[in-house]
């Protein structure tokens, strides 16, 4: 089975990682990797690099960043994307059997909805879900729409695909594939971190990714100070930092940490950890604080309590290790406070699933045989 992969960022290579090197190693796939977004961006740490240093070799690019983050770049970008992705299925489209999409993101969907007048065959991962904070919900349904097969990682989601799409065939409920990188993942140990990134995780540290919300955008500017003022007083802590990503006013959240933070002897900011890196950080972390999906799905089972920000996120199911705040420097607090008292989580993940790659894995053979 000829299976391409569409990764646009490190977020969604993190998750597809543990099925990427399940399909590389099974004689049964020819796999090849279409990176494009931010993978090819310098100024997001050019990943496309972390794709080669996992040892993938046949891969495409597809490259169509835009340099701002106003909306009307975002949709600039969204529209030179899918010119882009005309081309490239086009010349292509007779190379693959199926392809693999993940999430939710403007640039997923626009390289997934230039396939739509080649009839290419789509399987979309983490469908269902909902971040009414982000116009990536919009995104992720119209995915699912255009998708055949869906795994995803509850059964909640599963029924909401299946209402979306008017048919529960081709759903398949498979957990989070990106918690399997929790035991197939070697991860760096505190002196390999330290020695790689100059960070010491022996010490209290807090993990901060904040993104921007993209609805409601003229807000993020606010968020942003916000944050770097609560991050200035938590010299308790070290604060490991990571940037946002390609987003509507990203720029503008990035410069403000930048500006803000670049001064403190207790912060640093990494544009990009990687994987292992990541896993790392989140496993010897005090607690993770911003709006990120990876503190939904995957800080639970590493026992990890998040402090989720805003909106972004809302909407989307998780386990009980999530404080849910707004941008408020007293609420922020609070929850750290709380956070102290117990800084162990011991609940369940609702996102776990057991052999959720196998089982992926043995329904793509199933498709191939049945197609």
């Amino acid at each position: 089975m000829r299976v391409a992969v569409l990764t646009s960022s490190r977020a969604d290579f993190g998750i597809y990682l543990p099925l990427l090197k399940a399909l590389n190693s099974n004689s049964s796939f020819e796999l090849s990797i279409i990176a494009f977004g931010t993978h090819l961006s310098v100024q997001h740490g050019y990943t496309l690099a972390q794709i080669k240093e996992h040892g993938f070799e046949n891969i495409y690019t597809v490259e169509s960043m835009v340099l701002g983050d106003t909306p009307e770049c975002i949709a600039t970008a969204m529209g030179l994307t899918q010119i882009k992705f005309a081309t490239f299925w086009h010349g292509h489209a007779a190379n693959f059997d199926l392809i693999l999409c993940l999430g939710d993101r403007y640039e997923m969907h626009a390289a997934v909805y230039a396939a739509i007048p080649f009839n290419l065959v789509f399987a979309h991962f983490h469908g269902g879900e909902t971040t009414e904070g982000a116009i990536d919900n919009i995104f992720r349904h119209a995915i699912t729409l255009a998708s055949r097969y869906h795994f995803v990682a509850t059964q909640t989601f599963a029924d909401k695909v299946s209402a979306i799409k008017g048919s529960a065939e081709g759903v398949y409920h498979v957990g989070s594939m990106s918690l399997q990188n929790l035991t197939d993942l070697p991860l760096l140990t505190v002196a390999e971190f330290k020695e790689k990134w100059n960070v010491d995780l022996s010490f209290p540290t807090i993990l901060v990714t904040l993104h921007p919300e993209t609805v409601g955008v003229e807000m993020n500017s606010h968020y942003a100070h916000v944050i770097s003022s609560v991050i200035r007083k938590q010299t308790r802590f070290r604060v490991l930092l990571t940037m946002p990503n390609a987003d509507t006013a990203g720029n503008t959240v990035r410069n403000i940490f930048i500006n803000e933070l670049s001064d403190l002897k207790h912060v640093r900011m990494i544009e990009n950890l990687g994987s292992q890196s990541y896993f790392t950080a989140m496993k010897y972390c005090s607690f993770l604080l911003g709006n990120t999906s990876s503190g939904i799905i995957e800080a639970a089972s590493f026992g990890k309590y998040v402090i989720n920000l805003g909106d972004r996120q809302k909407g989307r199911a998780h386990s009980d290790n999530i404080f849910n705040t707004g941008f408020d420097e007293d609420q922020i607090q609070a929850a750290i406070q709380e956070i102290e008292k117990d800084d162990v989580f011991k609940g369940e993940n609702i996102y776990y699933k057991e052999d959720s790659v196998d089982s992926v894995i043995e329904i793509l053979k199933g498709i191939h045989t049945n197609e």
